[in-house]
Formats: C-alpha cells, sequence, structure tokens
C-alpha cells in the first residue's frame, strides 16, 4: 500500500485585489499540474485510485492526472483545508494583516483557530476521521492491540490524494504517529504541486508507515518551484 499526498498547484488567492473563498489555479498552477501528471503517468507504478479534495485549486491540479491515467475522480468532502471565515470580496492586504496578527498568538489559542472559522480540534478530527474512512474502504486499518502498527488486506494498492498542505501535513502525521500540533503546515511544509510518498511496509507481524520522500518538486523546474 503507497499512498501520495499532492498538494494542489498554486492557486489565485485574490483577483483584482480581492480575497476569493475557492480560488482556480493560476497559470503556473496549471503547468504545475501537468507536470505532476505527466511524472505520475510515466512512473514505474501506476495508480489504483484518485482522491481528491472538493476544493476547486485540488480539483483542477488532480484533472490531468484523471486525463492521464484513467482514473476516475473521487471526491472526498472531509479532505478540504480548514475552513477560514468568510473573507469573500476582503483587501488581498487585509487578510495578510489578519494571518501576520495571528502568527504572534500564544500557542494555546492556536487550538481554536481563527475567529469565525474552523477551530483545529475539529479540522484535525475531521481530516483523520476521513483518512481513516478511505483506508478502511480499501481494507486497512489501525491494528486495535499495538500502536504503530496497520492491519492491511491488498498491500497492491497505490493511491494519490490530491488535497492541501494543512490536510496533507495533518493526514501525514497522523499516519506517522506524530503528536498533533495546531501548526501542521508549519511543521510538515509541503509547497505547491509537490509530492510527499508513504508506504505500508511489513513489520512485526503487520505493517507501519513508512516516509519515503516529502515535499518532493523534482517535476517542477526552479521557475515554477512556488510555495
Amino acid at each position: 500500500m503507497e499512498l501520495i499526498f499532492i498538494r494542489h498547484g498554486q492557486p489565485a488567492w485574490s483577483v483584482d485585489g480581492l480575497t476569493q473563498p475557492n480560488p482556480f489555479l493560476t497559470e503556473i498552477g496549471r503547468e504545475q499540474a501537468e507536470l505532476g501528471a505527466q511524472r505520475i503517468f510515466e512512473g514505474d507504478h501506476p495508480l489504483t485510485e484518485l482522491v481528491v479534495s472538493p476544493a476547486l485549486r485540488s480539483q483542477e491540479t488532480a484533472q490531468p492526472i484523471s486525463r492521464l491515467t484513467g482514473l476516475p475522480i473521487e471526491t472526498v468532502d472531509d479532505i478540504v483545508e480548514i475552513k477560514m471565515p468568510d473573507w469573500t470580496g476582503k483587501l488581498e492586504e487585509t487578510v495578510r494583516n489578519i494571518f501576520r496578527d495571528a502568527q504572534h498568538r500564544p500557542p494555546e489559542e492556536w487550538w481554536d483557530g481563527l475567529a469565525g472559522g474552523e477551530s483545529f480540534r475539529d479540522f484535525h478530527d475531521r481530516v483523520t476521521g476521513a483518512l481513516l474512512g478511505v483506508l478502511a474502504e480499501r481494507g486497512m486499518r489501525p491494528d486495535p492491540d499495538r500502536e504503530h502498527l496497520w492491519l492491511v488486506d491488498d498491500p497492491n494498492q497505490r493511491i494519490a490524494i490530491v488535497a492541501h498542505g494543512g490536510t496533507n501535513a495533518v493526514a501525514i502525521g497522523f499516519l506517522l504517529g506524530a503528536a498533533p500540533t495546531p501548526w501542521e503546515w508549519e511543521r510538515f511544509i509541503l509547497y505547491h504541486a509537490s509530492f510527499a510518498r508513504l508506504r505500508a511496509v511489513p513489520l512485526g507481524g503487520e505493517h507501519v508507515w513508512s516516509l519515503r520522500t516529502f515535499n518532493d518538486r523534482e517535476h517542477l523546474p526552479l521557475d515554477l518551484r512556488t510555495r
């Protein structure tokens, strides 16, 4: 069993200086998505499934993968990024200032998220619950008796999960058994259109998750590497 976590390409966070609640990909983002899809298509081990966040930027990143591999896009709503306050129509500079000020909050306040948005506690529970559901449907679940070990029915699956910096960071930390923090996207930093590959390897009579690559952008030329 192998999971490839793919962050979406560069999104147009603002248009004409106004924040977009569900941004589409920029021209750079679309190039990033095409190059990522080409790398997957030309790889030695084909994908078996394509799981995608409902956000437009993730769907647009997944479309070239679906086109080249012939795999349908399976949308899973609960792997969407942490839900922010409604900033529709706010100036981009205003939102930047909100994020900059939020960086200086006491650590315990990070768990509550931003006022009007989703708390990190709820976000973590939502993402890990969705991930457990996706894996359970494919015959993979935690060993109830032994921590960090997983039961795997079919080790030959290779699933791409196209989502977000926060979502992917939470999922990776969870699978590796790291205690959660409310700033996972700063602990596991994933750039646009990057890959992080985890493999379930036999150990102790069952399987453990092994991190094989992280923030891999070898498919992108230097001028297309964005954060």
